[in-house]
């Protein structure tokens, strides 16, 4: 076995395979496998190799088609069989909040580049005549590309265009540890010797856990027990076959939530167990008697499945059972993989988690190889980054989850939907005090947080629907309170970080595409960007000292933003980084009665001379001490953000709702921030801004400054300025009816597709849904003509300004 590798990738199953592959494919030749017993010997070989296209990330649409691409040319590439049966997949409607999905799906799917038909019952009936109940039919998707794959095939078709293309696969060949050296090499310690590396991957399925422990993580994933079911021959099956009858699509149903799809003269019934009827299987580490084996079949789990199966298909219950597969697959809590770079450390990758490893190892794996060898992948991965997961993740927290998130595979997608399963986990002090008034409860990072106020007599909770939402009138009154009154929002979630040494300005100025705050006390917006001028985290930057910043991020991207940062620190020690997330609690006090408020309890002067726009102070606030308050806000209007010692929230919650009582103060959540940040054309991170797009497409010009020295992707976006933009991020008022343009819905022009929405929601000052929007240069200037399809309607919308509401910012300088 070779000592030196350029990249060590640990795990032979697809996803390791396909990573191995795409590294060869770009030039990575020095590269190679480890395996511990055979290819394929972990998940993959008992997988039911589905390959389903349909997805409502316009991320993972492109990713499956990139996966699919792969595939389909290995035949070609490597002469060897992959089991590809591209016969296409159905999904049937019996509800109206399903036909809904679908509709909505269909306009997302434009996006993608990915075929998707809506479908009359009778289209339906015609593609798949085995089905017999229709009384409650109303429709279905039909995604003609996609279908099923034979799994270990593709796997080893994989691993010979690898190794054809000089890299190498090494089996029975356990790894039993990987260490760091001094030099930042990686040592990977196996029991064929040792290989010093440049890169890791890890890809072990089942076997996460123990890899964890390896490298002294804790990863939110370990294994449940799937399972489906192969009849023996079907005559109807048989006939089509003889009667030379193309394949039947993969049929999917809410009703079984599962599928059906043919396996050779036969059925094949996958269904997807409810959460509380899972099992997990080796949380702490897989047993050593097991290797390529299965478990007992369980029907009693899917009782209720196979019931509604035969009700639809009632030739599935006319044959016998010819074999059950119940086998161990690796989830996480939100049923995504963990595939990026591992936190705290350099060059060392995750490909762990993939319930889908077939389905998406192609995709993932191609896009992985990206970052490694580019620095950022070229498809936005923020879905799947290791780093969306916190401290909060633990084993406890991962197993509800994990069940709850795989048991609802086929429940309803609606916008913005709250799993409710491992919460409350993370709250901040006034939470019973939000209760009390009404707050219904979200989740972002671990943290609940609240969405939207009930009032007295009305039921606070989410009735949940592709169309308005029954909060709609509470948030107009959440948002009206804010633009004519005064809005208390509890930001506790929000990353905090301090950044001090002498080293500090230099340091942000070089990192951040923004000039760093000269005074103390000035607050400035800015951007981490990647070398291709992308943007991979927006920060609050405040100068608090000569050698002291306080940064503010998202909530979501705790890890990430705190790793982005730690990974570029100077060597020298010039630069200190801290993590004061949970030491410290937020509360937004904004609206033209603010001033008013915080006087009563601020021992600061507030007027504008006193306390600009864009400002910042340490004052005293009833009796809290060293609070950090910030003379900025995300909603528009006159406010400031107080930043305090943790232990003081519930008593400045009292405070400021006191102050405020007198003055028309109400409690607001965040679906009031998501309406009254469009009003200001203000961007979210991860939607409106990624690594996908440049700073320059994202409308950030004024938060560049290409007069200070080199930055962080400031070469890539000279170039583009040069060059010209192909497509600029605007505003759209989109006429809608009855829902909103919310996120990844296609804008056409004439018929074409020109664009497609980032976010959207109800503006309740400006009027009918306001959406930010990617959209070819030539159609961004303000009063272009242009729609978007909004379930079953084409939306007449226009481009107009951006900061429709007080596009002078004069209101937060008042």
């Amino acid at each position: 076995m070779q000592s030196h590798a350029r990249v060590v990738v640990v795990g032979g199953g697809c996803v390791g395979v396909n990573v191995l592959y795409s590294l060869a494919h770009r030039g990575w030749t020095d590269a190679c496998l480890l395996e511990r017993t055979e290819l394929t010997a972990g998940s993959t070989w008992h997988a039911a190799g589905l390959i389903p296209i349909y997805s409502f990330s316009y991320k993972f649409g492109r990713l499956i088609k990139k996966t699919i691409e792969i595939y389909e040319g290995l035949e070609a590439e490597t002469g060897q069989g992959i089991g590809w049966h591209k016969c296409g997949q159905l999904r049937i409607a019996e509800t109206p909040d399903r036909m809904d999905e679908y509709l909505n799906y269909a306009a997302i799917a434009e996006t993608q580049g990915v075929r998707a038909e809506i479908l009359t019952p009778e289209q339906t009936i015609d593609l798949w005549p085995l089905m017999t109940r229709t009384d409650k039919l109303l429709g279905a998707v039909y995604n003609p590309d996609d279908g099923h794959i034979a799994p270990a095939d593709v796997t080893q078709a994989l691993a010979k265009g690898a190794r054809q293309l000089g890299a190498s696969i090494y089996r029975d060949t356990e790894v039993t540890a990987i260490e760091r050296l001094r030099s930042g090499e990686w040592k990977v310690v196996s029991t064929q010797g040792d290989i010093i590396c440049e890169h890791v991957v890890t890809a072990t399925g089942n076997y996460a856990q123990h890899t964890a422990r390896m490298l002294g993580l804790e990863l939110p994933c370990f294994p449940v027990l799937h399972q489906y079911w192969v009849t023996q021959s079907v005559p109807q099956v048989r006939e089509r076959h003889d009667q030379g009858l193309p394949e039947l699509p993969v049929l999917r149903n809410e009703a079984i939530n599962g599928y059906v799809r043919e396996e050779r003269d036969g059925l094949m019934f996958g269904p997807y167990e409810q959460p509380d009827r899972l099992e997990h299987f080796a949380r702490d580490s897989v047993p050593e008697w097991f290797g390529a084996d299965l478990l007992p079949e369980d029907m009693d789990a899917v009782e209720e499945n196979w019931a509604a199966a035969l009700e639809l298909v009632p030739v599935l219950g006319e044959v016998g059972i010819q074999s059950n597969v119940r086998g161990p697959i690796c989830g996480t809590p939100d049923n995504l993989p963990l595939c990026g770079p591992a936190w705290g450390t350099q060059n060392l990758w995750l490909a762990e988690g993939f319930t889908g490893g077939i389905l998406m190892g192609g995709g993932l794996g191609h896009e992985l190889v990206n970052w490694i060898i580019d620095g950022e992948p070229h498809v936005d991965l923020s879905e799947v980054d290791p780093r969306r997961f916190g401290d909060y993740a633990n084993k406890v927290y991962t197993g509800v989850k994990n069940k709850e998130a795989f048991g609802h595979n086929f429940g309803m997608h609606y916008p913005g939907y709250e799993w409710p399963a491992a919460r409350p986990a993370k709250t901040m002090p006034c939470y019973d005090r939000l209760t009390e008034a009404g707050a219904v409860w979200g989740s972002v990072y671990g943290w609940e947080i609240p969405l939207w106020f009930a009032p007295e007599g009305v039921e606070p909770r989410d009735e949940w629907s592709y169309r308005v939402f029954n909060s709609m009138p509470h948030v107009g009154t959440e948002c009206r309170a804010v633009r004519e009154a005064v809005g208390l929002f509890e930001m506790t979630p929000m990353g905090k970080y301090e950044v001090k040494g002498p080293g500090a300005e230099a340091w942000l100025n070089q990192i951040l595409a923004n000039r760093m705050p000269r005074k103390h006390g000035a607050t400035v917006l800015a951007h981490r960007l990647t070398h291709k001028g992308t943007v991979r985290a927006e920060f609050t930057v405040t100068r608090m000292d000569d050698d002291f910043f306080y940064l503010i991020g998202t909530p979501r991207g705790e890890r990430h933003d705190f790793d982005v940062l730690e990974k570029a620190l100077p060597e020298d020690g010039s630069v200190s980084l801290r993590n004061v997330t949970l030491e410290r609690g937020g509360f937004t006090v904004v609206g033209p009665n603010a001033r008013t408020v915080l006087e009563k309890l601020v021992d600061a002067d507030l007027s504008n001379t006193a306390f600009p726009w864009m400002t910042s102070q340490t004052v005293t606030a009833g009796l809290a001490s060293d609070v950090r308050m910030m003379r900025v806000n995300y909603e528009g209007e006159l406010g400031w953000e107080l930043y305090h010692p943790i232990n003081y929230n519930l008593h400045l919650f009292d405070e400021i709702t006191q102050a405020g009582s007198d003055l028309g103060l109400k409690h607001c959540g965040y679906r009031a921030i998501e309406s009254l940040r469009l009003e200001k054309s203000y961007r979210a991170m991860y939607r409106d801004m990624d690594v996908e797009h440049t700073a320059l497409e994202s409308g950030l010009d004024r938060f560049i400054k290409f007069d200070k020295d080199d930055f962080v992707g400031k070469a890539a976006l000279l170039e583009q300025k040069k060059q010209g933009l192909g497509q600029r991020l605007v505003t759209l008022q989109v006429e809608t009816v009855d829902a909103d343009a919310y996120m990844n819905e296609a804008v056409y022009l004439d018929g074409l597709l020109v664009g497609r929405v980032t976010s959207g929601a109800t503006s309740h000052h400006v009027g009918n849904c306001l959406s930010m929007a990617f959209v070819a240069i030539e159609h961004t200037q303000p009063g272009s003509r242009l729609e978007v399809q909004v379930l079953e309607r084409r939306c007449p919308a226009t481009v107009i300004t951006d900061s429709p509401y007080d596009p002078e910012n004069r209101r937060p300088r008042s």
